[in-house]
């Protein structure tokens, strides 16, 4: 590595801006604030919901029976 181009690498403090949980990394940026970690992300807590997806189904079906009714 060249001396003098890369950026510093320092231990940084990542703050969770929804629950407020904070732990410890690794950046060049001197903090780092994050909109969901692990310890409120649905994903990783299992209250993962499929509202967008069963919206999308619906407009889906709804497109489908259109054309069916278009082409009778």
């Amino acid at each position: 590595m060249k001396n003098g181009i890369h950026p510093t690498y320092n231990k940084v403090k990542a703050v969770c801006v929804s629950c407020g949980a904070e732990f410890e990394t690794g950046s060049t940026l001197k903090e780092i604030r994050v909109d969901t970690c692990s310890k409120c992300h649905p994903f990783y807590t299992g209250e993962q919901k499929f509202v967008q997806a069963a919206g999308r189904i619906d407009k889906f079906n709804k497109r489908v029976s259109m054309a069916k009714k278009e082409n009778k």
